[in-house]
């Protein structure tokens, strides 16, 4: 032999082309794979539908950056870092796996315009890309199965762990690596006995390792080898094909797809059903998710997306404080439940009603809508709008907690949860101190430019009714002409919309829509993250929505207010990220900016802060429903707090202030912490 002999001109025990195998492998590796698509898509293609074609530009930026370039791996680092290699890694030997198929029909087949330089610093970057694919591997190896992180566990109730599947796929992959280095370092070995000379290779890679420890071998067992590791590469590699749309490495082939259709804006509820109006929802026979098919194809790609890799549920305050929830497993269970309705072969069976058959009603009831899970995914797998459709469902089927029938009942009759008169909404503004110094407009009976949007917790809660005067303070003193609809108000209906009840929220955006239009104002200011976020992004036909934040910012920025020194600057400030304000609507840095203009205010940041803040626990309905939990979260922020440094924790949400002020009472906490809201801050500060 003078070269060695590839995989389409050698014979088996010198009779039996080997090209022949290497015909058939693809061809039924890719037939396999083929039919075990079509039985995945069956569900896809019965779901609900989902409108996912709008802004292709801003969705192929979002597939560069968080798919392509993998953003939020790092976030958690040695996880992320070894994904991400072994991502690239992927990535450039795709191109190596084509070619290796087709070198098994045609000896020396290389992909048109890698006969040159190009083919040279090609081989040179995934000789390296093998070699840490194969490391990242190990490591992830070692420390899936040996160390074992909390967060890859799953409960008895959910089940058996993914820790087998996991090792197992790194070893396909480490094989892929192996084999496909092995097969060019025989080669380059060979091609030494017989010449002498080197052929360049990336040194101290797979390859390189390969190659020297080879040059001592036979010639035959070089040429076996070549061989071997061709059809072992090539079998491993449509197995692992066939066997990736199987479980949670479903991801690999789904992610793509999943993060390009991802949801873009964040902060919005889906609508019942894509394609029905607001005005034709009377005509729905169902409202909701109650069965698996209820869900959109996009939701049900989410399911097969997931890679079980728990950051969600890591980062998820109700599975913090031990509520019945764990976004994960609202993911996993589904996709579960799909292979079990839609096997690969027979009949696809009847789906039950989901809340009886893999949710509960606690589970379901027990997240605060906060956006934790869906900042944290890798993938861009999609929660609320699936909670927040199973809620549907089960309102529709009758099934709301006891705590929460009051409230709604109450803001269907009143306009608020309290169920308190509506004459009595603008009560906080006739405080006699207050009424002479800041009288407010009633926009019913006067004119102005801005409408303050109260919201209902400002205006009944008689402990959060000073979050409204010091707003009116700071917009008076900013030189805002704004007023009030007092009594035409109703609660923005935030909470309403995320807790199900579709034709309530209606009814009740409805009346605000009609009362805001009708005073002619040109912006809309709150002190209420949670009526910024229905008004903003919720509502339609609105007046531009801003929140006192912002305001404040900007009128410190132009120099129209201008604050005093800090009153107490023997104390440590922190700021508390309110969900609906960050992580929904992106405000992270104007109630900082106003902060940091007191002077000589200290102010500490915690470790979950701006798109990690923990939630309060006052989100949805929260305030008025009791879950079974194990702590609250508001005394696992209070902590955060504490362990940051600080002793008072400002917020910008009332929501967030009553929650707090009752954890620190709990923490048992009184007298070392205080928490203030950002309005109270700013008003004792004005110059």
């Amino acid at each position: 032999m003078t070269s060695i002999i590839g995989p389409a001109s050698y014979q088996f025990f010198g009779i039996f082309p080997a090209a022949i195998l290497s015909f058939i492998l693809p061809v039924v590796g890719i037939g396999l794979f083929a039919y075990i698509m079509a039985r995945r898509l069956a569900p896809l293609v019965r779901a609900a539908p989902d409108y996912r074609m709008d802004r292709i530009g801003q969705r192929i930026i979002r597939l560069i950056t968080i798919w392509l370039g993998q953003i939020r791996q790092p976030r958690y680092m040695l996880a992320g870092v070894l994904h991400i290699v072994i991502f690239a890694g992927f990535l450039i030997l795709s191109i190596r796996s084509v070619s290796l198929v087709i070198i098994g029909l045609s000896d020396g087949f290389v992909l048109p315009g890698f006969g040159g330089w190009l083919g040279d610093v090609y081989n040179f970057l995934k000789d390296y890309a093998a070699t840490f694919v194969l490391i990242a591997c190990i490591v992830a190896g070692i420390r899936r199965g040996i160390f074992k992180p909390a967060r890859y566990a799953v409960p008895e109730k959910y089940g058996k762990d993914h820790t087998a599947e996991a090792v197992f796929v790194l070893g396909i992959i480490g094989t892929l690596m192996i084999s496909e280095s092995l097969f060019e370092a025989s080669e380059l070995a060979f091609a030494y006995q017989q010449t002498g000379e080197w052929h360049f290779v990336a040194p101290l890679s797979l390859v390189w390792l390969f190659t020297h420890m080879l040059t001592g071998a036979s010639l035959n067992f070089l040429q076996g080898l070549h061989i071997f590791s061709y059809f072992l590469h090539d079998l491993t590699f449509f197995f692992f094909l066939c066997f990736l749309p199987l479980g949670k490495h479903f991801h690999v082939i789904t992610s793509i797809f999943n993060v390009f259709f991802m949801r873009l804006d964040k902060g919005k509820i889906k609508p019942v059903r894509y394609g029905v109006s607001d005005e034709q929802l009377d005509d729905l026979e169902s409202f909701g998710v109650k069965k698996l098919e209820d869900f959109t194809w996009k939701h049900m790609l989410d399911f097969y997306s997931c890679a079980d890799c728990g950051r969600c549920s890591d980062q998820c305050p109700a599975n913090a404080v031990g509520r019945p929830l764990s976004p994960r497993f609202i993911t996993i269970k589904a996709r579960d439940l799909i292979f079990k309705n839609y096997p690969l072969s027979g009949e696809i069976y009847k789906s039950k009603m989901l809340v009886e058959d893999i949710y509960t009603e606690d589970e379901i009831w027990s997240c605060t809508t906060c956006g934790a899970c869906e900042e944290e995914c890798p993938l861009a797998i999609e929660y609320i709008n699936k909670i927040v459709d199973l809620r549907r469902g089960m309102v529709d089927e009758g099934l709301v907690p006891q705590s929460l029938q009051k409230p709604l009942k109450a803001l269907e009759k009143r306009g608020n949860p309290y169920g308190k008169m509506e004459k009595k909404r603008a009560d906080w503004a006739l405080e006699k101190e207050f009424k002479a110094e800041y009288p407010i407009k009633d926009l019913a009976k006067e004119s102005a430019d801005t409408l303050y949007f109260v919201d209902s917790i400002t205006s009944y809660d008689d402990n959060i009714q000073e979050i409204a005067r010091r707003t009116a303070m700071i917009l008076n003193r900013a030189g805002v002409d704004f007023g009030i609809l007092g009594k035409d108000e109703k609660d923005s209906g935030n909470e309403v919309l995320r807790f199900g009840e579709e034709m309530l929220y209606q009814d009740l955006k409805a009346q605000n829509t009609e009362a805001i239009l009708a005073t002619g104002v040109k912006q809309i200011v709150t002190a209420d993250p949670h009526a910024y976020n229905a008004l903003k992004n919720d509502y339609t036909g609105l007046p531009p929505v801003r929140h006192i934040s912002q305001v404040v910012a900007e009128k410190i920025t132009t120099g129209v207010l201008s604050l005093k020194p800090c009153l107490h600057p023997e104390k440590t400030y922190v700021y508390h990220d309110p969900c609906y304000l960050g992580r929904h609507n992106g405000i992270y840095e104007d109630p900082r900016q106003a902060l940091d203009a007191i002077d000589g205010l200290t102010r500490v940041e915690m470790e979950k802060s701006r798109d990690r803040s923990f939630c309060c626990g006052g989100g949805g309905l929260m305030l008025f429903y009791e879950p079974e939990e194990e702590t609250r979260m508001g005394v696992l922020r209070v902590n955060m707090a504490a362990e940051a440094g600080a002793n008072v924790i400002v917020t910008a949400c009332p929501f967030c202030l009553v929650n707090i002020q009752d954890a620190i009472k709990v923490a048992g906490k009184e007298g070392e912490m205080e928490a203030l809201d950002f309005t109270e801050l700013i008003a004792r500060h004005l110059a």
